[in-house]
């Protein structure tokens, strides 16, 4: 049976005496690399805790960025919401949940993700908060599906690939 070690010192930093507040590794007589609780590797957010948390911030805000280069199209009022769903669907979305498919999501994780989503749905069927309409009305406008359920398809897709 696995137990989580609360405190775990390598065998290494038993043996040189230092504790476990590195600042740095020293690889050989010439480099010297700085330890950090989370990074970027291949476009995602990676941290030291192993969850889904700091990428599923990463992914907002890149999926917010996209949002604001496509504003002029996707609040455009010559445009079909039709034509602005798929627009969001293809760019936006698809960036917000690029690389999702191997995070531990738990529920946490999936609110941050709709709660982003409804409100750039809101601001491109031009619907005020104050409106009251709900966000499964909003969506069928737009003829896209609840970010939950896309995150879980693509999980699902990849792990039948994995299969």
């Amino acid at each position: 049976m696995l137990k989580v070690a609360k405190s775990f010192i390598c065998r290494g930093c038993l043996n040189t005496g230092t504790s476990a507040g590195h600042t740095s590794v020293d690889i050989g007589a010439s480099a010297k690399l700085e330890l950090v609780d989370k990074f970027y590797y291949l476009s995602d957010m990676l941290s030291v805790d192993g969850d889904a948390d700091a990428a599923v911030e990463a992914r907002i805000q890149i999926g917010w960025n996209k949002f604001r280069q496509l504003v002029p199209l996707l609040t455009n009022k010559d445009v079909s919401l039709n034509m602005r769903g798929r627009l969001y669907s293809s760019c936006v979305r698809s960036s917000m949940l690029h690389g999702s498919e191997t995070w531990p999501v738990r529920k946490e994780n999936v609110v941050p993700l709709q709660k982003a989503e409804i409100r750039m749905v809101r601001w491109m069927c031009g619907i005020k908060l104050k409106d009251r309409l709900p966000s499964k009305q909003l969506r069928e406008r737009l003829g896209i599906d609840d970010i939950a359920l896309v995150l879980q398809q693509n999980r699902l897709r990849w792990y039948g690939h994995v299969l």
